[in-house]
Parts: C-alpha cells; structure tokens; sequence
C-alpha cells in the first residue's frame, strides 16, 4: 500500500477490509494496512467518529466487524481490478465468456459488469466479448448450495451428515467434522475428520451429494494449514493400497508425484511410493503409465492387476510382428 496516503484514505481502506473481512483484528488491519496497531484502531475511531458503526468483541475468536444494517458506499473498481476479475473468473470458469448462456457465473459476472462506472466496464466488457478460454478437462464444478452449506458449518464449528458418490459409482452417508473447503487446480475439496473411520479424509466436493449441519460441535487441529494437511491426505484412505518402488531417489522421483498418488519414502538408493486409490485401473492407466522412470509395482494386489491388463492391452496393441 502506498505511504503517502492520508488518514481519511486509510480509514476507507480500513472500512473496505471490514467489508470483506467480517472480524478482522486490529494486527490484521495493521498488516492490510502496513501500519502499527495503534493506528489501525486510530483509523477503526475515525469510521465511528463519522457515523459507521464499527463493532468490537473480545476473546480468540473476537475482532471487528461492521454493525447489522449499515448502508455502505458502492463497491467501485478500478480499471487494473476490473479486467483482473474478468480474466480471473474467465481463466477458471470458462463457460462465464458466453453472455448470452445460462451459466450461474457468467450471469454474476454480467451483473458486477453492467454494475461498473461507464469507462471500466466498457473494458471489462470487451475484455470478456474478446477472450477466449479453452475448458479445463480435469475441473469439476461443485453445486454452490452444496458448498454453501459446508462453508456455513465451517465457520459455525457444526458437524455435518454429508452423502457421497464415489468415482466407482458407490454411494454412502456418514459425518465428518468440516474442517476447510479447498480448491486445488481446478478441483474444490472437502477436508475433514471422518467420523466412522476417525481419521483426515479428503473428499471432492462435486461428488457430495448433500449436507446437513448437525448441533454437535468440533474444534479443528489448533494451527491447521489446510493446503498442506490436504496435500499429505489426498492419497490416504482409499479402498486398495497402492505400494510403488523406484530404484531412483526421493528428490529424483518427487518431481513425477503427484499428491493423490501418495507419499514418497526414502528406501536404500531408491524410494518407496505408498498410497491408496478407489480405482486401481486409473491409478495404472493415468499416473504411473507416464512416469517416465522404471518403477515396480509391490502391492496391493489390485493395482498389480491393473497394471498388468495395462501391460498387455498395450502389448497387444503392437499386433504380430513379421
């Protein structure tokens, strides 16, 4: 943020984050607004001295937030901020460049479009009628109740009934404390604690068929860093264990792994991959087939087999040789 800025702009400022910061605490103001605490409860007195009611609660969970049924002043953008949502939104969600289609985002995003000053919109407008975006084949587009729901129970510390689809068509119902909702390449996840099983699942969020909250409470690992204990669990807890070894070492053959095929452990000179997957025939024909270093499947015994009808539909593919 700019140093020169006035104290009226830095209250604005200030107002802005509580907009979108509900229960934002005066070292997070401090560190949005590059200035000691002090002054950022300064600027926090200024919005009260003009009629903003800006409220304050105490405790780990406490900060501020602005009082029920304060009329704000309109979001405006500039032209940088603009195009950058458009882009944004365009580069993730491919089907909003299309006005004229019945695409819940690209409905939103013709409305914050229409909504801006002349001049900005008609570059985000164009920005949005010129631009093309090529769909991504690997994202999955979860339902926004869905999410919506599992978000509520997040910031509520509710338990929740979830029913799930698996990628082999099988369905089931259990609860799990929602601990975070991901989104990683494309993909939204679910990371949570499994009730029946009483350990970290990771569960893709389009394939939740429905959520209810529940009354009973859960309190997430103190210091949680979501992407990262997603990271660790996207390969853990599947039907079929999957027991990969490479005669190359850790740092050679991590670049090649990714995080659902599971964790790399240093074994002699080599390394050994152990995971799990729902579907052995994926975890061969995906994942392993484009590993460009020599590997030997030691478990479980359903990956062994898929990796072995891989192995000689490919080897028939190659026909009878003169």
């Amino acid at each position: 943020m700019p140093t020169d800025l006035s104290p009226t702009a830095r209250a604005l400022r200030a107002l802005e984050l509580l907009q979108t910061r509900p229960g934002a605490t005066a070292e997070e103001l401090a560190e949005r607004l590059g200035v000691t605490e002090r002054a950022a409860r300064r600027y926090v007195g200024i919005l009260r001295e003009a009629g903003i009611p800006v409220e304050s609660s105490r405790g780990p969970y406490g900060g501020y937030r602005l009082g029920r049924g304060t009329r704000l002043p309109p979001v405006a953008f500039t032209e940088p901020e603009a195009l950058a949502l458009v882009m944004a939104v365009l580069g993730s969600h491919p089907a909003a460049a299309d006005p004229a289609a019945t695409d819940i985002v690209g409905s939103a995003l013709g409305k914050v479009i229409r909504a801006l000053p002349d001049t900005v919109g008609r570059q985000a407008a164009s920005l949005r009628d010129h631009a093309t975006a090529a769909p991504d084949p690997y994202s999955a587009r979860p339902d926004p109740a869905v999410t919506s729901t599992l978000v509520a129970a997040i910031g509520a510390r509710r338990c929740v009934v979830i029913g799930y689809r698996n990628e082999t068509g099988d369905e089931w119902q259990g609860a799990v404390d929602p601990w975070a909702v991901v989104a990683r390449f494309g993909r939204w996840y679910l990371l949570c604690r499994s009730h029946r099983s009483d350990a970290v699942r990771t569960y893709r969020v389009d394939r939740i068929l429905g959520v209810e909250e529940t009354a009973e409470p859960f309190e997430p690992p103190a210091g949680l860093d979501p992407v990262a204990v997603l990271e660790e669990n996207l390969g853990a807890g599947w039907e079929f264990e999957t027991r990969v070894a490479f005669d190359a070492p850790v740092e050679q053959v991590a670049r090649w792994i990714r995080p659902p095929m599971g964790r790399l452990e240093p074994r002699g000179d080599g390394c050994l991959l152990v995971g799990s997957t729902s579907n052995p025939a994926m975890y061969a024909q995906d994942w392993l087939a484009r590993m460009p270093l020599p590997f030997r499947v030691e478990g479980g015994p359903e990956l062994r087999a898929a990796v072995g009808d891989l192995v000689s539909r490919l080897a028939g593919a190659l026909g009878e040789q003169d």
